[in-house]
């Protein structure tokens, strides 16, 4: 995350990935958080510290749009309730890295846990964000005493990108090397339920490379630790445009959000969540200073039903890898020519230049628990160019159907090969009849 609570930013494998709840949580169904519906949230916005309040028109707005996970202060648990929202608690003592060794600080979170646990709203604690490895061992302290006293609320950190720096990660060695260390150190301390991040790779003066191989790396570690995943992705820029440099954010366009819902999609995704909806000194988000909405959450209003739809079609199951065909971007595995599902004609391999977008497609395939990839049954298809349509034939295993994530429903597809019109950053999800 970029926009901190209490102060503006600082700056394939073949294994299965199943959304089944912890190993060391599996005997307590009745009790310990689960992730339920697929996660659509944002940052800033109502319910924000320092932000606009969670009331009943901001509610009904959220709610209508898609969003099922709202920020909300402890007096704002009600209104979430009335909406049918799920709530992320804020509060002070919760971001308390000392909470458990400073007795008044302790008995206020005591009291804060007795008040608000049974709230039909609550979901998640929010702990903190972006935190480097030094203070995992007293995240972990906090986690498991929140586990304990309320196992049925989420405790929720957000953790930061592959483009961190060592010094930020606490962990050393190369890019790759360093953040793999700090995801590992941050299971195996931490022991989430969720394993949450953030990545924006949208520049004045291109895209910046990283996104896909963050993705993977995040998808094995998700695999490893046999819990969900939520990606943060960028809507807005933090840098206002006189203060602005080539290598600065932009604001991403409706058909890039696209883009990053339906990536997040075929990695395995079962949260989505929007940087930012809505702050003073940002540019972009869903609603500008005036307060009216605009593009972005025009997009996101069609984005996040449709997130929550096909998601919900993929929790059963198991993600079974990630492949791409076109272009080779940092961290992607390309696709085989014998892969079970695969385009016809193949697209041409490209190497990606430094500041490209992506181009070309990208299958991800899902299947039972303990599948191998040569028996997937299901794959999103995502056209990875924002800027232009593209229409591919998929060749599959046997006939196929095609997910309608409006309706809500499967219908065929008209055989073994499908011809499929993908707008830009567009995504269908198909399944061997």
């Amino acid at each position: 995350m970029r926009l901190s609570i209490l102060s503006l930013p600082l700056f394939s494998l073949l294994v299965p990935l199943v959304f089944s709840p912890p190993a060391w949580c599996q005997g307590e169904a009745s009790v310990r958080w689960r992730i339920g519906k697929p996660i659509t949230t944002y940052w800033g916005g109502p319910g924000y510290p320092n932000g606009a309040a969670l009331d009943d028109a901001a509610a009904g707005r959220l709610a209508e749009a898609g969003w099922n996970l709202v920020w909300c202060h402890e007096h704002e648990l009600d209104v979430a309730q009335r909406h049918g929202l799920r709530a992320h608690l804020y509060h002070p003592v919760l971001m308390r890295l000392d909470v458990l060794d400073n007795p008044q600080a302790k008995a206020e979170l005591d009291a804060l846990i007795g008040r608000v646990k049974d709230h039909p709203a609550l979901y998640s604690y929010h702990l903190t964000d972006e935190p480097d490895a030094g203070k995992f061992p007293r995240l972990g302290r906090i986690v498991a005493y929140l586990r304990e006293k309320d196992p049925g609320t989420l405790a929720y950190i957000n953790l930061l990108p592959t483009y961190a720096s060592n010094a930020q990660l606490g962990t050393e060695g190369d890019k790759v090397t360093a953040y793999q260390k700090h995801l590992d150190r941050y299971v195996d301390t931490v022991k989430p339920d969720l394993i949450s991040y953030d990545h924006y790779q949208f520049t004045r003066s291109g895209d910046a490379g990283g996104y896909f191989l963050n993705l993977e790396l995040i998808r094995r570690k998700s695999l490893a630790a046999d819990v969900p995943f939520l990606n943060i992705v960028q809507s807005s820029s933090w840098v206002p445009g006189e203060a602005a440099s080539p290598h600065s954010p932009r604001v991403p366009g409706p058909d890039e959000l696209r883009f990053l819902v339906n990536t997040s999609l075929a990695y395995g995704a079962q949260g989505i969540s929007y940087y930012i909806y809505s702050h003073r000194t940002h540019e972009g988000g869903m609603v500008d200073q005036d307060g009216n909405t605009t593009a972005l959450h025009d997009e996101a209003s069609v984005a996040n039903p449709a997130f929550v739809a096909i998601a919900g079609e993929l929790q059963p199951l198991s993600s079974l890898g990630a492949w791409h065909c076109g272009m080779r971007p940092d961290g992607a595995e390309m696709l085989r020519k014998d892969a079970p599902f695969r385009l016809e004609p193949p697209l041409p391999e490209k190497e990606m230049k430094p500041g490209e977008r992506a181009r070309g497609v990208v299958l991800g395939f899902f299947g039972a628990k303990g599948a191998s990839p040569e028996a997937a049954s299901h794959v999103m298809v995502v056209n990875l160019d924002y800027r232009e349509d593209i229409s591919v034939t998929l060749a599959g295993p046997g006939a196929m159907e095609v997910f309608d994530a409006t309706a809500g429903t499967w219908s065929g597809a008209g055989g073994k090969n499908v011809r499929l019109d993908l707008g830009k950053g567009g995504g269908k999800l198909l399944r061997v009849k």
